[in-house]
C-alpha cells in the first residue's frame, strides 16, 4: 500500500560519522562481487540479487558495478513477487526512495557510504520516516499525520547511504510475539505460510527470509528481534541497552527495555548496521559508549576459550519442545568442539518480579500512547479502535500508581545487577530463544479472549524478556531445524556492553555452521 510521501529531509552526503569502511575492508572478503560485473548491462537477476547481503550490495555500488537504481528495481521485483503471499511490507514508499536517490545523484554522492544504495525496510512501530505515517500496527493510528522528522537511527542509516523504501508489518503496538493485526492482516512465515513469522518484528523477519531485502530494521522490547529471527532462520541481535538511539522525540523505550537494531542473514550485516547505528544522540541522557574497534573488525578476532553457561529452564516454566531441546544439545556439542567450556546454570531471578515489572512498564507506556492519541482525536478510545488483548492491557494499566512504576524501574536495576553477577563467572549464557516451535497463525493474535492468549503465549517469551529488563545484549542464531523444516534459533547473552563478545562468537559459529545459503523457497 502507498502512503503519503514528501521529498527526503536530508541529503545523503556519504558516511560522515566514523570510519566503518576502513574497518569493513578487512572484515570479510568480497567474493560475491565478481559475478555482478556485467549486471549494469544485463540487469540484476533475481538469483544474483538474493545471493547478496547488504555488505556485498554496498561494495558493488561503491565499485560502480551496480547502481542504487539497479538494486531498487530488483528489490521491487522481489517485493511484487512474494509480498502478496507473505504480507511483510504494509507500506511502500517508492517515491521517497527515488527522490532520495535522485538527490544523491545530483550531489555526486550516490556511491558513498558504508550502506551505499542498500534498500532498507523500516518497522512500522514507534519509528518515523519524514513525510510518511507510522501506524504502530493499529487501526487507531492508520490516519495519523505524516512524520515531520525521521528517527535518529534511520537518519544514520540514510547518512551511510541506505535507501528506505517501505515499512514492515507488526502487531498492534508490538504487544505480542506474532505479527497479526486487524489493521494489516496476517504476516506469513516464508518457510511455511501457515505459520507465524514471529513478532513483533515479524514483518521485518519475513521480508528478509523471503528475499525482499537482505537486512531490515527491527526493534525488541521483550524478544521482538530474537523471536522472529529464530522462527525465520535469521541473525537477530538485541544490543545492549542504550547502544542504539531511540530519539529524537523519546530517548528510551519502556525504560530502556526496548532496543532497535536489525534482522539479517549474515553476521557481518548485523555488525555493520550496529557500527552505523550506535552512539549517543544529542539530548539523550543515556548512551552506551562505543568500542575502540568497530564491530566489523571484531568478526575477524578469535573469541578465545569462552566460559558458557547453559540455561534450560524458561522463566515461565514452559517445557522445551523436543526439536528445541535437540538443537540445544547440538549447539552444546558444537561449542565443545570449538574449545569452549560448558557449565549448567539456574538463574536466580524471580519470574514474578521480572514479568511484573516488565508488564507494569509496558502497560503504562501503552496507556500514555493511547491517551495522547485520544487528545488528538478529541474522543475516548472505543472497542472499534483497539484489539481485544490491547484493551485488556489498557484496562489493567489504569490501576498502576506512580509508586508501582517507580518500583518497576527499581526492579529493572536490581535484575540487571543480578544478571551482571553471573557474568563475573561466565562470558556468555546459552539458552533457547523460545520454548515452543513456530506457532500456527492465529494462536498468539491479539484478537482473542485473554484466557486463550495467556495460555498460548507461555512458550514464546519465557527466555527473551529477561535481557530486555536487565539490559544485557542477546543474539539469536539459526542453529537448527525442526523435523518439518522450520528454523530453530539459539540465544546467547553477554554482559552489559558485551555485544563484541556475541558477534565474535556468532562469526565463529557462522563459519562452523554456515546458514546464509539455507533459504525459504517461495
Amino acid at each position: 500500500m502507498d502512503n503519503q510521501e514528501n521529498a527526503p529531509l536530508n541529503s545523503a552526503t556519504g558516511w560522515p560519522r566514523r570510519s566503518v569502511l576502513k574497518a569493513g575492508a578487512v572484515a570479510v572478503g568480497v567474493g560475491l562481487l565478481g559475478r555482478f560485473a556485467d549486471a549494469r548491462a544485463q540487469g540484476l537477476s533475481a538469483s544474483d540479487y538474493q545471493a547478496m547481503d547488504a555488505w556485498a550490495m554496498s561494495q558493488a555500488i561503491r565499485s560502480g558495478e551496480l547502481s542504487a537504481e539497479d538494486l531498487l528495481a530488483a528489490t521491487l521485483a522481489r517485493y511484487n513477487e512474494v509480498n502478496p503471499r507473505v504480507n511483510a511490507v504494509n507500506m511502500l514508499h517508492e517515491a521517497y526512495a527515488r527522490a532520495l536517490m535522485a538527490q544523491r545523484r545530483a550531489a555526486g554522492t550516490q556511491n558513498q557510504g558504508a550502506l551505499a544504495g542498500v534498500p532498507l525496510l523500516i518497522k512500522d512501530l514507534n519509528t518515523s520516516l519524514q513525510g510518511t505515517i507510522t501506524s504502530n500496527g493499529s487501526r487507531m493510528f492508520k490516519d495519523a499525520p505524516p512524520a515531520a522528522r525521521t528517527s535518529t537511527l534511520i537518519a544514520r542509516y540514510e547518512q551511510a547511504g541506505a535507501v528506505p523504501f517501505g515499512k514492515t508489518t507488526c502487531p498492534e503496538f508490538g504487544l505480542t510475539t506474532t505479527t497479526e493485526s486487524l489493521a494489516w492482516g496476517q504476516t506469513h512465515n516464508p518457510w511455511n505460510l501457515a505459520m507465524s513469522a514471529g513478532g513483533s518484528s515479524g514483518g521485518a523477519a519475513a521480508a528478509v527470509a523471503a528475499g525482499i531485502v537482505p537486512v531490515a530494521h527491527a526493534t525488541d522490547g521483550g524478544g521482538s528481534i530474537r523471536i522472529p529471527a529464530s522462527y525465520c532462520g535469521l541473525v537477530g541481535l538485541k544490543p545492549t541497552r542504550y547502544r542504539t538511539p531511540s530519539g529524537p522525540l523519546h530517548f528510551e523505550g519502556w525504560f530502556g527495555a526496548s532496543a532497535a537494531n536489525v534482522v539479517s542473514r549474515t553476521v557481518r550485516d548485523t555488525a555493520l548496521f550496529l557500527d552505523i547505528g550506535q552512539g549517543h544522540e544529542a539530548g539523550s541522557a543515556y548512551w552506551c559508549p562505543p568500542l575502540v574497534r568497530p564491530y566489523v573488525q571484531e568478526l575477524q578476532q578469535d573469541p578465545g576459550k569462552l566460559r558458557v553457561a547453559v540455561v534450560r529452564q524458561s522463566m515461565t516454566g514452559a517445557p522445551l519442545e523436543p526439536a528445541i531441546a535437540a538443537t540445544l544439545e547440538q549447539t552444546l556439542k558444537q561449542l565443545l568442539t570449538l574449545g569452549h567450556e560448558i557449565d549448567e546454570l539456574t538463574l536466580n531471578v524471580d519470574p514474578r518480579q521480572l514479568f511484573g515489572a516488565h508488564g507494569t512498564v509496558i502497560g503504562t507506556g501503552l496507556r500514555t500512547l493511547i491517551h495522547d492519541r485520544e487528545q488528538v482525536l478529541g474522543r475516548a478510545v472505543t472497542a472499534q479502535d483497539l484489539e481485544k488483548i490491547t484493551l485488556v492491557n489498557l484496562e489493567r494499566a489504569k490501576g498502576t500508581s506512580g509508586e508501582d512504576l517507580y518500583r518497576a524501574r527499581q526492579s529493572f536495576e536490581s535484575i540487571g545487577a543480578t544478571m551482571e553477577q553471573h557474568f563475573e563467572r561466565y562470558d556468555v549464557i546459552l539458552s533457547p530463544v523460545t520454548g515452543s516451535l513456530t506457532p500456527k497463525l492465529g494462536l498468539l493474535s491479539l484478537d482473542q479472549p485473554w484466557e486463550s492468549y495467556a495460555h498460548n503465549a507461555m512458550g514464546s517469551a519465557g527466555f527473551t524478556a529477561l535481557a530486555n529488563v536487565s539490559g544485557q545484549p542477546a543474539i539469536s542464531l539459526p542453529l537448527g531445524q525442526s523435523d518439518n523444516g522450520l528454523p530453530v534459533g539459539m540465544m546467547f547473552t553477554a554482559r552489559l556492553g558485551g555485544d563484541d563478545v556475541l558477534l565474535r562468537l556468532a562469526s565463529q559459529l557462522e563459519k562452523a555452521h554456515p546458514w546464509a545459503a539455507r533459504r525459504a523457497f517461495l
